[in-house]
């Protein structure tokens, strides 16, 4: 192993890679952790000190709150003051899965993850790996801050070795679960007020939420209120490349790339034009599939090193919700 470089388990974690991560957790360390959505840069949510290592390690604001990432059999009432009507149902739907919700916190606990906000983020990961963590972690009782394993602001990992790219000797352990299944970040649902809301579009459709909640999905996408809890990823410019990154028409990029096909990179939904170098890449024209691959095309075309990359802009359909949201902010001036 390099010098300054995390130990890192084999693509299939075994039991003792898994007690390994659990003793580092306990001890304070940080371990990129596989999810369904993306890696999370893992610490024990009870141990404020760990989790500032979190703060410190990404770049991440003070005020900026993190995950708490649960056991699909633990108690969330350790962590939540109560659970309303609406989370204990979309909770028994979608956990485990790419659901946070956002409920009252018990006063005295995480709070170095709630960022100093009277509300806690909860949500249990549908993944072998961080589930084999979290059963043993505190006797199962434990719960893991764990966002995104990137500098903050930057493309969201979707495999082990972007952690280890990224983050280096920050992270003492990467437990390799091989690429996420859903690739980019939970749907993350406000049950804290009067009605339940989606803060940040993700994972799970607002149609799904709707169905389960006997709500019409429009009612669930309204516009954020100013004095809604702060969550992850709600800053205008987000998940970015360092590359600038444009989102342009079909019919703008075919008139102008001839010209640039030498500078510029594009991420599209169909096929390149004959004889397009090798900078194109396409993804899937289904929303799922694309968001799958999106954070790794990016990750690839910002490693080219190209002046820009422009995006094929994504229908304005509700199921291109979150892949729509993730690019808009990437897109976004960087302040």
């Amino acid at each position: 192993m390099k010098r300054g470089t995390p130990a890192v388990a084999a693509a299939a974690p075994s039991r003792r890679d898994i007690d390994e991560a659990v003793r580092l957790l306990e001890a304070g360390a940080l371990v990129g952790l596989p999810t369904e959505t993306v890696y999370g840069l893992a610490a024990d949510a009870d141990n404020d000190a760990a989790v500032r290592a979190i703060y410190a390690a990404k770049g991440r604001p003070a005020d900026h709150p993190v995950i708490v990432h649960l056991h699909h059999q633990a108690d969330a009432l350790r962590w939540a003051a109560r659970l309303p009507a609406s989370a204990e149902r979309l909770a028994a739907a979608f956990w485990p899965g790419p659901l946070t919700l956002v409920l009252p916190r018990r006063e005295g606990v995480a709070q170095a993850c709630a960022a100093g906000q009277d509300t806690i983020a909860l949500r249990s990961p549908a993944h072998a790996v961080a589930q084999a963590v979290l059963a043993q972690l505190h006797g199962g009782r434990g719960g893991l801050a764990a966002p995104s394993a990137n500098r903050f602001g930057r493309i969201s990992p979707t495999r082990a070795e972007h952690v280890r790219s990224e983050l280096g000797a920050a992270v003492s352990l990467v437990l390799d679960g091989g690429d996420c299944a859903v690739g980019i970040e939970s749907t993350i649902v406000d049950c804290s007020g009067e009605h339940p809301r989606i803060l940040r579009p993700g994972g799970l459709a607002a149609a799904d939420l709707a169905e389960v909640l006997g709500l019409d999905p429009d009612a669930l996408r309204a516009p954020v209120p100013p004095n809604a809890p702060r969550v992850p990823g709600a800053l205008a410019s987000h998940y970015a490349p360092r590359t600038a990154l444009h989102m342009r028409s079909a019919a703008a990029i075919d008139e102008a790339w001839p010209a640039r096909a030498g500078e510029v990179a594009v991420l599209a939904r169909r096929a390149a034009p004959s004889g397009a170098p090798a900078h194109w890449l396409r993804l899937a024209a289904e929303p799922a599939q694309y968001a799958q691959g999106l954070y790794a095309a990016l990750r690839a075309l910002d490693a080219l090193g190209l002046r820009e990359i422009w995006v094929e802009a994504v229908p304005q359909q509700p199921a291109w919700d979150a892949v729509r949201d993730r690019l808009r902010r990437a897109c976004a001036p960087r302040g």
